[in-house]
């Protein structure tokens, strides 16, 4: 879901004669998970992307395409010395920046969290209205859809416990999008079924006195190889998980659901 906020900034004019230019209005987008849709969808209108899409530990779209685009903070001066139609923020936008936004006369529009695929599909939706590039917004929405339908198991198959388990012991819990997609792929989100919400944190501790089936380790390698993970029970299997993949719609929805794929698949049978 799209919220405005902020008077509109008066229209620019265009000189190509082209009216679907005229329409289309140039975006400066300070959201990550925003950036790497609109880049799919309306590269042309977008003319700068946040800060976290220069950086690979960060960017939820491959970092060469981002750096084809200007990298921006959420300085309303900075914003403003790009003379967007449109401002495409989180819903994190520091309130002293939309203020200066508004006085300004800028129209900003926030993109809402999204906890499924469904909202997923909503989002790109949004997004493809707003840069009047609906056909584009579908097709990126049909290649989600194919990874998705790639990705799902067989009748029959056995849905496998697992557990995305982050930096900090943080565990993505229930009505998250990638909990949506660990159930979509086979999985049956660990975290989710002991009533833990996003953000909730599971100690190492309980990690190894309960494993599940799966740990899937999203953080950094010194995670990935702790010395206490070996103690872990010979049925669980400890298989690493870029971050960069639990926290965007998009086109992250095709990354994340073929490694998920790609997981349940390499189990041992």
């Amino acid at each position: 879901m799209l919220v405005s906020a902020c008077a509109p900034a008066p229209a620019k004019q265009q000189s190509d004669g082209f009216a679907d230019e005229v329409k289309a209005p140039l975006i400066v987008s300070l959201n990550p998970c925003a950036d790497a849709i609109l880049a799919g969808i309306s590269p042309s209108h977008l003319i700068a992307v946040s800060h976290y899409s220069h950086d690979p530990r960060s960017s939820s779209m491959d970092v060469a395409t981002a750096r084809l685009f200007p990298a921006i903070s959420d300085s309303a001066e900075e914003i403003a010395a790009f003379a967007p139609d449109v401002v495409v923020a989180g819903t994190f936008l520091p309130p002293a920046t939309e203020q200066a936004l508004a006085r300004m006369g800028f129209r900003v529009v926030k993109t809402g969290s999204i906890a499924s695929v469904d909202d997923a599909r909503a989002q790109v939706r949004a997004l493809a209205a707003l840069t009047r590039q609906e056909a584009a917004g579908e097709a990126m929405i049909a290649r989600m859809d194919r990874a998705l339908a790639t990705a799902a198991p067989l009748p029959g198959d056995t849905v496998v416990p697992a557990m995305i388990w982050q930096g900090g012991g943080i565990v993505p819990g229930e009505e998250t999008l990638i909990s949506d997609l660990l159930v979509r792929t086979g999985f049956r989100n660990f975290s989710a079924g002991r009533g833990l919400g996003q953000g909730a944190i599971v100690p190492l501790e309980d990690v190894l006195a309960d494993p599940p089936r799966v740990l899937m380790v999203a953080g950094d390698g010194r995670m990935m190889e702790h010395p206490s993970l070996a103690a872990l029970a010979s049925g669980t299997r400890r298989v690493a998980f870029d971050p960069r993949l639990t926290f965007c719609g998009g086109p992250t929805i095709e990354k994340a659901a073929l490694r998920l794929a790609a997981i349940r698949r390499d189990l041992p049978r």
